[in-house]
């Protein structure tokens, strides 16, 4: 067994740790400020220069694109967090891609206007 592993991880010789996250996704192919083609998938995995995520089709290489995702953790415990990724897809199949990371940034997400005690399900005395 410890033979397998060895050679799996001689096999993967990327320069940057992967993390196996797996989050919904929406895509959108940009042509200057214009969006030519959009879509959802997930990720299948991500690394801080990349990410390899599922598509609806095959997107051309070279082609530069916007990710956004919703982030698993939330900010303070409690803001939910979007996390939007720039690149270009460096590879692409029938139904996944893989983009190099140019820059990214996380955003906060609104939530619905519950008050605090009803969306911890803190019931109030009546």
């Amino acid at each position: 067994m410890a033979k397998h592993k060895k050679k799996d991880e001689e096999l993967d010789r990327r320069a940057k740790r992967r993390f196996g996250i797996e989050q919904t996704l929406r895509y959108r192919l940009l042509y200057g400020s214009r969006v030519t083609e959009s879509g959802t998938g997930r990720t299948l995995n991500i690394s801080s220069s990349g990410v390899w995520f599922t598509t609806e089709g095959v997107l051309g290489t070279g082609l530069p694109v916007e990710l956004s995702m919703s982030w698993p953790v939330r900010l303070n415990d409690v803001c939910p967090m979007k996390l939007m990724i720039y690149g270009c897809v460096v590879r692409s199949d029938h139904s996944s891609a893989a983009l190099a990371i140019e820059r990214y940034e996380f955003r906060t997400q609104s939530t619905a206007a519950l008050p605090l005690y009803e969306e911890n399900a803190v019931r109030l005395p009546t």
